[in-house]
């Protein structure tokens, strides 16, 4: 429940309005005479509801779901299989791996944060940027500054010219002082980069597997034979063998520093 509400809570902070209470008090519209004060009700509704369907994308966004479940899937196309395990094994696995990795952060948000703003000791604002601020700092240590400069550049405004007729130069773009809208999507990209590494490193020593299975099927002049049908209870065993499944979990968790 807790990190539900956290989770809420970030996604009313992801965008540019977050600084604007929604304070729906359905009660109240029987009440109303004037046209212009239910038509803004009804809009924080729809707001509301938009809000809320967002979260499940804010979650991908500022935790390390992204790159544990693509880790996790490439490692499933590396093996061979096609729907073993099932995507909502691979889903909960990472779901669980995530709140591992990010509890720390969590409680953080949630003892600087959220328990202030719910035991109204804070105001809105200051809630809100106190529980922002641990998952920004989650993501300032984990994005690349390539990517983050990127983004940076993509939304750059024209600089003003100087006396000589140069363009000013900036202050050099850091993660903690750039926008979310900037540091979301920038980290964003830099997971993805790290879990396609981690992918093509598990592929490898399975591709051994299929190289030699059908060299052998090949030698053996058994042509018509499928190396992959061959080669996967093989690779199946390997990966057993080798404790695979705590390989990789315990990999992911360390590759955050956990």
């Amino acid at each position: 429940m807790r990190t539900l509400t956290l989770l809420l809570a970030l996604t009313l902070a992801a965008g540019p309005a977050a600084a604007t209470p929604l304070d729906l008090d359905l009660g109240a519209l029987g009440s109303m005479a004037d046209g212009a004060s239910l038509s803004g009700r009804i809009v924080q509704g729809i707001v509301l509801l938009t809000v809320l369907s967002v979260a499940p994308g804010l979650l991908i966004m500022v935790t390390c779901f992204t790159r544990i479940i693509v880790v996790l899937s490439l490692l499933r196309s590396a093996l061979g299989l096609q729907q073993s395990p099932p995507n909502m094994v691979l889903v909960s696995l990472a779901m669980f791996l995530t709140f591992h990795i990010m509890g720390p952060t969590m409680d953080s948000a949630w003892q600087e944060g959220l328990r202030p703003l719910l035991n109204e000791q804070v105001t809105q604002e200051q809630g809100l940027e106190r529980m922002i601020e641990p998952f920004r700092g989650f993501m300032a240590s984990h994005v690349r500054e390539r990517d983050l400069a990127a983004f940076a550049a993509f939304t750059a405004k024209p600089k003003p010219a100087g006396e000589d007729g140069a363009a000013k130069d900036d202050r050099p773009v850091t993660a903690e002082s750039v926008d979310l809208r900037l540091l979301m999507p920038a980290f964003l990209l830099s997971e993805l980069r790290r879990a396609f590494e981690i992918g093509f490193l598990l592929f490898l020593p399975f591709l051994v597997i299929d190289m030699v299975v059908a060299a052998i099927l090949m030698a053996m002049g058994m042509m018509m034979l499928p190396p992959v049908m061959i080669a996967l209870p093989f690779k199946i065993i390997f990966f057993v063998l080798t404790d695979g499944w705590f390989l990789i979990a315990g990999s992911l968790i360390r590759s955050y520093g956990v």
